[in-house]
């Protein structure tokens, strides 16, 4: 049985407090919570406070926004994690002390929660053992409310995501778990290179699934979170896992969204998907290789990836070419695009794909790939382009294929969510709808800085920049630059 760390698993219990006797019991629990809750202050040992902002399996974004787990780096600077129960590491940045307020509203929230759990039909037993544990975590508020300032570039992106390192790394663990990837890959239809890249993307295969308990990233979410409802269905999820004797509370570690693991499933995903690959009895997404294999290429499989199909290729795109038609919701087979002049940047025909979209991340001066099913299912993973490009081109390197040939056009500079407000409004003003200024780049975005290119007579891909910025604020400084006398914030 391979797995990724050397632990000792203890044994899980497996509750055996009978739910016909559940609500009545609910009365002396509530009791009980509440001095538990007041007796173990945040910030005690072994609660760790560093966050892997990774967006969470399950939870969609913008299909072409910054992808919004990633508020920092997620994919750069691993962070090494004991997989053992009643230890997690931290990454160096204290939690700060909550407030008394904090304190005692967390601790009623999960008071009146606790109920709410036991009518969801999880034993009481389970409910008061781990909620009584549960812990206020400040950092978690924090980092739910942080925004990047600055939208990261394809091109940035893809730079850490698949570096020569992180391809490398891949090769060896696609070696060195042959056994288990590829049973997973047979079993579900995912090549083993995808479910190995998705491994890399989402923990650095193992090195960095987050350092927060689920448990207290979830409850602090929905007692104070931007998503309670969402927050709270996930916590039930979580509760049912341990209830069911998959893990210990202390064992379930993931990032502060709540995401969980080797290749961070939500906990109602984990309940969905997640697979007992090595027949022990529990699905171990922490500890497990051949699970988080299994586990991996379940939802993929579940999400509609078509067996033996390829996500897509690199191509080169005719003179001329509409780039409003650069659209994941723009498909046809392979066949017409190859028709109308589209082809492979590596000379071979283009993959028989029924259903086809071209995109190029960077417009008109970056590369462009022809995209199919797959390619969109990997999105149900993610909903980033950059993500889904990024686990493919992984895929693909690791399987020794090429990496993206065409140049990215490295001399632009990303704008800030602040500077695309303005530029959303700039267009609106001038008749080109883009929607509310929100400093997302989405699609009515594109679509409106394209009907403004196509009036100034430029190749009308998109694709904003400074230039463009600059342009239609009719000034010749960068819009959104500080004077060095002068601080604007």
């Amino acid at each position: 049985m391979s797995r990724t760390f050397p632990t000792h698993r203890p044994a899980t219990p497996r509750f055996t407090f009978r739910q016909t006797g559940a609500l009545s019991a609910v009365s002396a629990l509530l009791v009980t919570l509440t001095l538990a809750g007041c007796a173990t202050p945040p910030g005690s040992a072994n609660r760790p406070t560093a966050a892997l902002t990774h967006q969470p399996v399950g939870v969609p974004v913008e299909a072409d926004a910054p992808p919004a787990r990633n508020p920092t780096d997620t994919h750069i600077a691993p962070i090494p994690i004991k997989n053992t129960a009643g230890q997690a590491a931290s990454a160096g940045n204290p939690t700060p002390t909550p407030t008394v307020d904090h304190i005692a509203g967390f601790t009623a929230w999960k008071t009146s929660f606790m109920a709410q759990a036991v009518q969801a039909g999880i034993q009481p037993q389970t409910v008061h053992n781990v909620l009584a544990n549960a812990q206020w975590q400040p950092r978690v508020v924090e980092l739910d409310g942080a925004q990047p300032e600055f939208t990261r570039t394809p091109w940035a992106y893809l730079d850490s995501a698949v570096s020569a390192q992180r391809v490398a790394q891949g090769r060896a663990k696609l070696s060195e778990y042959a056994q288990p990837l590829q049973g997973a890959a047979n079993r579900y239809g995912v090549p083993a290179e995808v479910i190995t890249a998705i491994w890399g993307m989402e923990s650095n295969y193992g090195s960095n699934f987050g350092t927060f308990r689920t448990v207290d990233a979830l409850a602090t979410l929905a007692y104070e979170g931007r998503r309670r409802a969402w927050a709270q269905n996930e916590l039930l999820a979580a509760l049912r896992i341990i209830d069911q004797g998959d893990i210990t509370p202390e064992r379930m570690i993931g990032s502060w969204a709540g995401a969980m693991g080797h290749t961070q499933f939500l906990p109602s995903v984990f309940l969905a998907h997640a697979v007992d690959a090595d027949g022990d009895g529990h699905r171990d997404i922490w500890g497990s290789v051949p699970d988080v294999a299994a586990s991996t290429a379940a939802f993929l499989a579940g999400e509609g990836w078509h067996r033996g199909e390829s996500w897509g290729r690199e191509v080169r795109l005719p003179p001329g070419f509409d780039y409003a038609r650069a659209e994941l919701n723009v498909r046809q087979p392979a066949g017409k695009w190859a028709a109308e002049g589209v082809v492979a940047m590596d000379g071979q025909p283009l993959p028989p794909l029924e259903s086809a979209s071209i995109i190029a991340p960077a417009g008109a001066r970056g590369p462009a790939f022809l995209v199919g099913h797959n390619f969109r299912t990997l999105l149900r993973y993610n909903n980033a382009l950059t993500y889904a490009l990024g686990v493919a081109q992984l895929a693909q390197q690791i399987g020794g294929g090429a990496p993206i040939a065409a140049s990215w056009p490295r001399d632009l500079e990303p704008l800030s969510r602040e500077q695309i407000r303005t530029l959303q409004s700039a267009l609106n003003a001038r008749g080109f709808d883009t929607g509310h200024p929100d400093g997302v780049l989405g699609p009515a975005t594109r679509a409106g800085l394209r009907r403004y290119q196509q009036s100034e007579g430029l190749t009308a891909d998109g694709y904003a920049t400074m230039d463009l910025l600059n342009r239609l604020s009719g000034s010749s400084q960068p819009v959104g630059a500080t004077p060095a006398s002068q601080d604007l914030r």
